[in-house]
């Protein structure tokens, strides 16, 4: 549950009063404290019982008597929770914000899918010649050559002489005679970040970051940012219903697939090639949740696929 402090910062505490399990969520914040709806204990943003109405107001009340608090930073115009042990150094930059010219719009969809789920789903070309086919790829039978290459952070895969035919995205929001440069990256833990960067001074990036939840499934927060001079508030009318439509159809998908894991005996999912930072994904995070050391930067592979 995240609400702002008596000093205006934010603050975020488990949806769960101290006292009788009430969630914290169904109360109201009265002069910068959380009051849970129950009994009217009140949380400062620490997470410390500042008052409990049933005992009055000069009543001496424990260190004890707390809820859990979260670590938070307000950082992008997104409020970033860390909800595990300790706290990471940093978290990932929306690239572009602070710069002229960009638009942008945030978006909040659930998965019942897994977190790795959706990070594949997001960095993977293939699947959008039928998932998203003639909206924002149709497959055109095309050698595309790619780079895939790790990060301090993560991964990235760049791919070149990439086809832009057949599909209402290209059409409505992207030059056809300029230059295209596009990249995919994973960002550790789980995030990841998708440009388009065309030689006419458009530009679009595609920020995500995944969610846990406690219920299963994961929360996705997105932030579109688009670069199109002169236009972009006209443009986003009708690029922002589009991108929701698009997304949507990934939520079909993956919530299909989640429902087909839980249906069958599990077994390990087989890979090719062009599952281009399935790898990075997958030894990154096996490798943040057994505190070991994360793959070395700098290794190259060059891989062939067709779209």
């Amino acid at each position: 549950m995240a609400f702002r402090d008596a000093q205006g910062r934010a603050a975020v505490l488990e949806d769960r009063c101290a006292h009788r399990h009430a969630p914290l969520s169904a109360g109201r914040v009265c002069a910068g404290r959380l009051r849970c709806p129950y009994h009217g204990w009140e949380y400062d943003g620490a997470g410390r019982v500042a008052h409990v109405p049933a005992l009055g107001r000069d009543a001496r009340l424990s260190d004890e008597l707390r809820g859990v608090s979260y670590s938070a930073q307000e950082q992008d115009g997104l409020l970033w929770v860390w909800p595990g042990v300790g706290v990471p150094c940093s978290v990932p930059r929306i690239a572009t914000v602070g710069e002229p010219g960009w638009t942008r719009f945030i978006m909040k969809t659930r998965f019942r899918a897994g977190v790795e789920a959706c990070l594949e789903n997001f960095l993977d070309c293939p699947h959008a010649t039928f998932v998203h086919r003639g909206w924002f790829r149709s497959a055109t039978g095309k050698p595309v050559r790619a780079t895939v290459t790790t990060l301090d952070d993560g991964a990235v895969a760049e791919y070149f002489e990439e086809p832009r035919k057949r599909s209402v995205i290209w059409a409505l929001f992207a030059p056809p005679a300029s230059g295209m440069r596009h990249t995919d990256r994973f960002i550790a833990p789980a995030t990841s970040r998708v440009d388009y960067v065309f030689s006419d001074g458009r530009a679009y990036n595609i920020t995500s970051t995944c969610c846990p939840l406690v219920d299963g499934g994961v929360e996705v927060f997105t932030v579109m940012s688009f670069r199109f001079p002169l236009w972009g508030p006209l443009v986003r009318l009708a690029f922002e219903p589009l991108s929701r439509w698009i997304i949507r159809q990934d939520v079909r998908m993956l919530d299909r697939v989640a429902d087909n894991q839980r249906r069958f005996a599990p077994r390990h999912m087989q890979s090719t090639r062009a599952d281009l930072l399935a790898p990075a994904i997958r030894s990154w995070r096996r490798a943040l949740a057994e505190r070991r050391s994360p793959p070395p930067a700098g290794e190259c592979r060059e891989v062939s696929l067709v779209l």
